[in-house]
């Protein structure tokens, strides 16, 4: 609870208190054993997925879990609908404020619906991490460069975890987000890259001239592709760059330490 934005350490203590008592049965009880919490911190807590175990016990949970026992994998939306964030969105509305007529005789079957009565879809993927990395500056699911790993192979980006495979000399393209950029004064104008990917975290060597002719693409983009010849030395591995672009991965803000 220290990464989710806004929340209040009073707020995060009260629920540490009331959660060693006993599990909390739904999202109403919640904003009812701990009257601390306020209504943006409840939708922060709804929106990074939180939420989406309390009241593990409800009917739609028993539903979905019998389903998998009689069928085994069941198709995605049905296989997330027990962390379903915008079911407890709609839930933290209904738990901020009195109940009035449309909440009064609760949901049929627990299914949650909009006010045109079609249940209420899943986050994508994207909205997820927006989420994530908005609510609390990470993500505790995939990286975002997973979710692109099928057209980065096609582009013959290599993943982090192969290059300790690859040859030393050999030309590779490798593709991340940028988690640290170094200019070190006694560099002679090198700079030095960090990208990170599902499997790990590749290295960049910028030349001086490689980083006049893309200066702004490497100080402001995100998601980078670099493209160069592999380097080994003393057990450290690098690809000294020689073309570069930016990738559109995600719209989530990531961040990135940067000295210079």
């Amino acid at each position: 609870m220290r990464y989710v934005k806004g929340l209040r350490e009073e707020a995060a203590q009260a629920i540490v208190r009331e959660r060693a008592r006993g599990p909390f049965r739904s999202i109403d009880d919640l904003a009812r054993r701990v009257p601390e919490l306020r209504k943006p911190e409840l939708v922060m807590l709804a929106e990074i997925g939180a939420l989406n175990w309390v009241g593990e016990g409800s009917p739609l949970r028993s539903q979905i879990s019998h389903l998998k026992s009689q069928r085994g994998a069941l198709p995605d939306r049905i296989q997330h609908a027990t962390r379903h964030r915008r079911d407890a969105l709609w839930q933290v509305e209904r738990a901020a404020r009195p109940a009035g007529p449309l909440f009064e005789s609760g949901f049929p079957n627990s299914e949650l619906r909009t006010p045109n009565s079609e249940p209420l879809a899943p986050m994508t993927p994207e909205e997820r991490l927006v989420a994530d990395f908005c609510g609390t500056g990470l993500t505790v699911g995939p990286h975002p460069m997973a979710y692109r790993r099928a057209e980065m192979k096609a582009l013959g980006v290599r993943a982090a975890a192969e290059l300790g495979r690859i040859p030393a000399g050999k030309r590779v393209r490798i593709a991340g987000g940028v988690i640290a950029r170094q200019r070190p004064g006694t560099a002679k104008g090198f700079v030095f890259l960090s990208l990170e990917d599902e499997t790990g975290i590749s290295n960049a060597i910028i030349t001086p001239d490689v980083f006049e002719q893309n200066q702004v693409t490497l100080v402001r983009e995100q998601f980078l592709m670099v493209e160069g010849k592999l380097e080994k030395q003393d057990n450290v591995i690098s690809v000294r760059a020689e073309r570069l672009r930016p990738l559109a991965i995600t719209r989530a803000e990531t961040s990135s330490h940067d000295f210079y």
